[in-house]
């Protein structure tokens, strides 16, 4: 009797079965991920959009190179270095969504962000209320940021806040008209954008809001029911705020949309009308909104901003006050992030680079 023996030879046919599985199954597999690659996922990619300096120039939409911020009539000193403001671009929207390879790069970069589509463009907003809406935001934030500017160094001007446009199914729709003043909600007046969105706050949801506005020079009292949008009371109006500023500053930036702009706008302003230079001829990039009183607020995509800043060789970054908790563990080798709440600070941040002293300067954490 053996006391070893070999096992016992396969059945030919399985012996040509089993290969054949294998190489089926992984076909499958194979088949299965292309589909899944190349499938529209429901998000959007933001990313590290253009970066702009407000105290240079860029190509306008007639491919003309065209200054920032031009100021004519007054007397412009000469700057050195960059104030950059920085943008971010979005991959993909609800007709054209980026597929799940896409998603899954940007995932593992940590320049981009993946968003859920219906956070960035909700079903409720049209492509053309949300492209009226961003536009009118960055009007604002520009006319914001001449007043915030104009008001540091000491100029006085009144101001009128303006409906530009009412969208269809607004809850101002056949209350409210373009050009009219709004001047008061529940007889709390309201000088700019940030005073009106205060109101309809504090108002509320589903109340009815009574509303002083200017129509063709007549004064009269209206009601809208504001409504909730992704946690912010608004009545459905897009408005901007008219100044009426002792001169003329123009700003000329196409094809940007948003608030964010408004902090850097108001600094290259100031450096523009006072001699020397703010940041010492530093490269210096940053963000945030800015209201009439020179109050900083925070901005979406910081992450991206960031390293949009590295990228463009900024070593020092203006960052709203709000934001740094999204700023901190996020912050790229070789830059510093300076927390502004307010313009003041934001040129006391300057003053610190230009004399080669930050260590007075609140930054955001690293960790």
């Amino acid at each position: 009797m053996a006391l070893f023996t070999d096992d016992p030879p396969a059945p030919q046919g399985a012996r040509r079965r089993r290969p054949s599985i294998g190489w089926t199954a992984l076909l499958i597999a194979l088949v299965a991920g292309v589909i899944l690659g190349v499938m529209p996922a429901p998000y959007v990619i933001e990313k590290p959009g253009p970066v702009y300096n407000t105290l240079g120039s860029a190509t306008d939409a007639d491919d003309v190179e065209t200054a920032l911020i031009t100021i004519p009539g007054e007397t412009v000193y000469p700057t050195k270095g960059t104030l950059d403001l920085l943008t971010v671009s979005l991959l993909g929207n609800r007709e054209n969504r980026p597929n799940w390879l896409s998603v899954a790069g940007a995932w593992l970069d940590p320049s981009e962000a993946v968003l859920p589509i219906d956070q960035v463009f909700p079903a409720n907003v049209s492509t053309e209320q949300r492209d009226a809406r961003s536009s009118a935001d960055m009007i604002n934030s520009q006319q914001d940021a001449i007043a915030a500017a104009l008001t540091h160094l000491g100029y006085d001007y009144p101001t009128t806040v303006t409906v530009v446009s009412v969208p269809d199914g607004s809850p101002a729709a056949g209350v409210i008209e373009p050009e009219d003043q709004i001047s008061a909600v529940n007889g709390t007046p309201v000088v700019n954008v940030a005073e009106l969105r205060a109101a309809l706050q504090t108002n509320g949801a589903e109340t009815a809001a009574s509303l002083d506005i200017r129509r063709g020079g007549v004064a009269r009292t209206v009601e809208v029911t504001p409504i909730d949008s992704d946690g912010t009371v608004v009545a459905g109006v897009n408005v901007s705020v008219a100044y009426d500023f002792p001169f003329e500053v123009q700003i000329q930036l196409d094809k940007v949309g948003g608030p964010s702009a408004g902090m850097m706008f108001a600094l290259g302003i100031i450096d523009k009308l006072t001699p020397g230079e703010l940041q010492g001829g530093e490269n210096v990039a940053g963000t945030g909104t800015i209201d009439q009183s020179g109050a900083v607020g925070p901005i979406g995509g910081i992450q991206q901003k960031l390293y949009g800043a590295v990228e463009n060789d900024a070593s020092w970054f203006l960052a709203p006050a709000g934001n740094c908790d999204e700023v901190t563990g996020n912050i790229p080798d070789g830059l510093t992030v300076f927390s502004i709440a307010t313009l003041d600070e934001a040129l006391a941040a300057l003053d610190a680079i230009k004399t080669g002293d930050t260590s007075g300067v609140p930054t955001c954490p690293t960790s």
